[in-house]
């Protein structure tokens, strides 16, 4: 079986989010063959078509951390019941100028957590609109839309609900699965 180089991007900047602990529990559980490193999107300046000539250094080294990696998860909040605006400046980044889209062909999960009963469900349906007209194959046959309660992951990425624990790296098997099936039809150098 091969192994996959997965970038994740959580949506939310705060150095508290719970979206945040999500990803540590996922890369906790993660199947060992999946190898994943995070993507930040903190020092991104707002996208602007003014700097499509000249990307500055911390756009060029968020884009060439797609380019290298094999898949990306995104793991978003919701605010306002879509997704945070440092994800979409983020995504802005990474499909301009026009014609470098770098997210094109690049096997996507989308993955969240909120307070809220529904978690997450109405931002993982925007983000799945947006990658979706990026060219970005996405795992639709698992959804994951997590209720987050204040014990449910400790700070070290444990989750302490077994029935989260078990849907959780469900969830990852399935990511794993549609890595591998993506690469096969859209190899890295296509």
């Amino acid at each position: 079986m091969s192994s996959y180089k997965v970038e994740y991007v959580v949506g939310s900047l705060s150095s508290t989010s719970i979206n945040r602990l999500l990803a540590k529990a996922l890369v906790k559980l993660a199947p060992a063959d999946l190898q994943f490193v995070e993507i930040p999107i903190r020092d991104l300046p707002l996208y602007s078509a003014d700097y499509d000539a000249d990307f500055p250094p911390v756009a060029r080294v968020f884009k060439q951390a797609i380019a290298d990696c094999d898949a990306l998860l995104f793991v978003t909040p919701e605010y306002n019941r879509s997704i945070p605006g440092g994800l979409k400046n983020a995504i802005d980044w990474a499909t301009r100028p026009w014609g470098q889209n770098s997210l094109t062909h690049k096997p996507s999960g989308v993955i969240g957590t909120s307070p809220g009963s529904i978690g997450t469900a109405v931002a993982q349906n925007h983000l799945r609109g947006t990658l979706c007209f990026c060219n970005t194959p996405l795992m639709n046959d698992v959804e994951a839309y997590i209720q987050f309660k204040s014990d449910l992951i400790t700070a070290d990425g444990t989750v302490t609900n077994e029935g989260t624990e078990a849907f959780l790296c469900k969830y990852l098997s399935e990511f794993q699965s549609f890595i591998a099936r993506m690469l096969t039809v859209l190899p890295r150098n296509s």
